[in-house]
């Protein structure tokens, strides 16, 4: 069984500004039809069934749902979503937090993570983990891809929120390009699945901030939302 990953960018979709131009966030504001469009446009790009795509409604906490492609609606208050069905396809929307897209080839099982300060703190990303392995996936056979995010240098934080956050991730302190406390969420995770035992993590080395291609919310409020996405296949 072959594990896909894809992560958009925010060019060739029907949003105008400031979502410009392929938001798939349905919750940032954009005009539905747009958002309606740029999703349908994703399916046939990737060769899926749009009712085969499973999206969630992202609180930055750490519940994690189990889908199987027979949802009509997005997953309720939660941050990650997995499944052991081939063809299912799960999203997850950032535009600086990190997307989380993990896959055991073997077992068959992927998830996909919105793993921002908050939920990266609180443990959404082992938490998904543990789902996996309730569903037969083994740590030492998971891959993962931490995907683009607001980079360290330019995490600007108070010297406060950094040690809290560094307390519950350890590894995602670090310094800001001003010199100022900042935090590295990627490196942080990256740890985190190296000390659960996953076996090969990957990182996608663009920063949100710094790309214009990618939407952050940081340099650019409102604005849409880029998507992680990962589904099995034969």
């Amino acid at each position: 069984m072959r594990i896909r990953r894809v992560v958009t960018t925010r060019a060739g979709g029907a949003s105008t500004a400031p979502y410009d131009s392929f938001n798939l966030g349905d919750h940032v504001g954009d005009d539905p039809a747009a958002v309606t469009a740029n999703r349908e446009r994703l399916a046939t790009e990737l060769g899926l069934r749009p009712d085969r795509i499973a999206w969630m409604e992202q609180v930055h906490g750490r519940t994690v749902t189990v889908v199987d492609g027979t949802e009509t609606e997005p997953a309720e208050a939660t941050d990650a979503l997995v499944t052991d069905r081939r063809g299912v396809a799960l999203v997850v929307l950032v535009a600086d937090c990190v997307p989380v897209l993990l896959g055991d080839a073997e077992a068959g099982v992927v998830a996909a993570v919105h793993a921002g300060r908050v939920g990266a703190r609180v443990g959404v990303v082992p938490a998904a983990v543990e789902t996996m392995r309730s569903l037969g996936a083994e740590p030492h056979r998971i891959e993962a891809l931490l995907g683009p995010s607001v980079c360290g240098e330019c995490y600007e934080v108070p010297p406060e929120m950094a040690d809290d956050v560094e307390a519950h991730l350890p590894g995602s302190k670090c310094r800001s390009r001003k010199g100022t406390a900042g935090l590295d969420l990627r490196a942080g995770l990256w740890q985190q699945l190296a000390d659960l035992g996953v076996g090969r993590i990957g990182v996608d080395p663009r920063c949100t901030f710094e790309d214009d291609t990618l939407f952050s919310h940081r340099r650019q409020a409102p604005t849409g939302r880029i998507a992680g996405v990962t589904w099995t296949e034969d």
